[in-house]
């Protein structure tokens, strides 16, 4: 091809449906002096950036991801999926990815301990995502039976933290 004769948009216009008939990434040209190189833009990656509140309101919040909430254990897995959990057991779960800490400093005192009763507000962790500190609260009124991760490790959203009995 003579591209000494490419002179406007038609021409290139031309190029590109030739690109999409064929289904090429690229095409490239040279000849006579001249050199053009045309090239499809790869995937675009789409990314959700949420911002979280430093504390959670005990209200419903609107405007993003729903608050953190306790929930109850499912039904086990077909194929030895999580076993079912008792009905007055409510899994506290986190609600990013991030560090899990149990207390607010090192030298702190837990938020929570296994025994300790709760309310529906208060806080029983800190979860840090991004230099934020974030505040989790329990999401139920009851007794801290259980805490499942460990303070200072990597926990992933949707990760069971905390197993709450509640009174029936």
């Amino acid at each position: 091809m003579d591209l000494s004769k490419i002179k406007d948009l038609k021409d290139l216009q031309s190029l590109l449906e030739l690109m999409g008939k064929f289904e090429l990434e690229e095409i490239e040209l040279e000849g006579e002096g001249h050199r053009i190189r045309l090239k499809k833009a790869g995937p675009t990656v789409q990314r959700e950036f949420v911002s979280y509140p430093q504390s959670f309101p005990t209200q419903a919040w609107s405007g993003g991801p729903a608050m953190p909430q306790a929930v109850g254990g499912g039904s086990p897995g077909a194929a030895g999926g999580p076993a079912a959990l008792p009905a007055n057991v409510r899994e506290v779960t986190s609600p990013m990815v991030g560090t899990f800490y149990r207390s607010s400093s090192p030298e702190s005192e837990p938020f929570a301990k296994e025994g300790d009763n709760v309310t529906a507000d208060q806080t029983v962790c800190i979860i840090e995502a991004m230099k934020v500190m974030n505040e989790i609260p329990s999401g139920v009124a009851g007794v801290i039976r259980e805490i499942l991760a460990k303070n200072g490790e990597s926990v992933e959203f949707g990760q069971a933290l905390f197993r709450i009995e509640v009174a029936l």
